[in-house]
């Protein structure tokens, strides 16, 4: 694999987790599968969110609908920075992690890097699918994010200490479920070309 996708966006991260998995299917079909993956569809995964509401006080979520993760972090304020369908997708944000009720404020892609409002912290992420062979994909999923002063990485560190523990359970509980997903839905393509 060459350069990772988010050295453009974020060379020099304050905290940098990369979590991959092989998946039996085509890139295209994994690709699909994660853009619309239900990210809350396990209960722990709303459990871990619901826990980061209470622990900081945040205001009781609203009953959700059932949406991929694309068109949920897109309602949040993520911006999409890149995409190459079928292979990846970038999205990126500014926000105050910190804060109980985070708003997310998109960034467009040229402006992305260089951006330096103080107080802030920039985090970009990525879904990337890597033909392996016929039918074998390397899934990836990476999130970067860097302070933009020394104010901001300093509430941004006492904030990670805490909150990583919960961000890295959801992303480790969503790969297997989305490696399931995926290889249900090419056996599912290879059932009907066969039909």
């Amino acid at each position: 694999m060459g350069p990772a996708l988010l050295d453009r966006f974020i060379p020099d991260a304050d905290v940098c987790e990369r979590f991959e998995t092989t998946i039996r299917a085509p890139a295209a079909v994994v690709m699909r599968v994660a853009v619309n993956f239900d990210m809350q569809s396990g209960p722990v995964v709303r459990a871990i969110i619901r826990l980061r509401e209470m622990l900081l006080g945040s205001k009781r979520s609203e009953p959700r609908r059932p949406q991929g993760l694309l068109e949920e972090t897109s309602s949040l304020g993520w911006g999409l920075l890149d995409e190459q369908p079928g292979r990846f997708v970038i999205c990126g944000a500014t926000c105050r992690p910190w804060l109980a009720d985070v708003k997310f404020s998109p960034l467009s892609p040229g402006e992305f890097a260089a951006y330096a409002e103080p107080g802030l912290v920039k985090i970009a992420w990525t879904l990337e699918a890597e033909e392996l062979g016929a039918g074998m994909t390397r899934f990836a999923q990476e999130t970067r994010a860097v302070a933009t002063d020394e104010g901001a990485r300093r509430r941004f560190r006492r904030y990670w200490r805490w909150a990583r523990f919960g961000i890295v359970a959801i992303r480790l509980l969503i790969l297997p479920a989305l490696r399931r997903e995926a290889e249900r839905a090419w056996a599912a393509e290879l059932d009907k070309g066969a039909g």
